[in-house]
């Protein structure tokens, strides 16, 4: 029933639903914490489909299994399916009046203001040092200024992720012999 009511009420697609879902599943119900909720994320961006079916499914598995799993995605399908029914029907005859026209200048700007909000929730809890920055920073000027697609993008941010954890067990592991040298 979540996700029912996260698929009615949520527009602007995935990453719009982002700060929503988190809301829900984190705050609301308690279901995952944030650190789990910002890795679903992750993933649920790197696969193949739309971000708000995927985190809705891995949320759904984590709760109950497959059938958490299937009733989280019929959740959230559900009341999308229904309403682009309706609506592709009312649109078509409506389309080219003003007041809608105006209503949906109106929206596209609220629902990059979301996005930003999702980036900023998620940026507070995965950005934890100045490397972590200094990838975001790179990821953006990747993507923005030198269009690069997300999937090389997403592989070599897990990369320098990798990178930096050898580099710091390496560091960790000569400290802790200089210290057994040292007594």
């Amino acid at each position: 029933m979540t996700f029912f009511k996260l698929g009615a009420i949520s527009f602007g697609g995935g990453y719009a639903m982002i700060p929503l879902i988190e809301g829900e599943v984190v705050e609301n119900k308690k279901w995952v914490d944030k650190e789990k909720i910002v890795d679903i994320f992750a993933v649920a961006e790197s696969l193949p489909g739309a971000i708000a079916i995927n985190t809705s499914a891995f949320v759904g598995y984590s709760i109950a299994g497959i059938p958490g799993t299937v009733a989280a995605l019929l959740g959230n399908l559900t009341p999308s399916v229904f309403i682009i029914l309706v609506l592709s029907i009312m649109f078509a005859q409506v389309s080219s009046n003003t007041v809608v026209k105006s209503a949906f200048r109106g929206i596209y700007p609220a629902i990059v203001g979301l996005i930003c909000y999702a980036g900023y929730k998620i940026g507070r809890t995965s950005v934890k040092d100045i490397f972590s920055l200094c990838i975001m920073v790179l990821a953006f000027v990747a993507a923005t200024f030198l269009n690069i697609e997300p999937i090389p993008i997403i592989i070599s941010g897990a990369i320098l992720g990798v990178i930096l954890a050898v580099f710091k067990t390496t560091k960790r592991v000569k400290n802790e012999k200089r210290k057994v040298k040292e007594k």
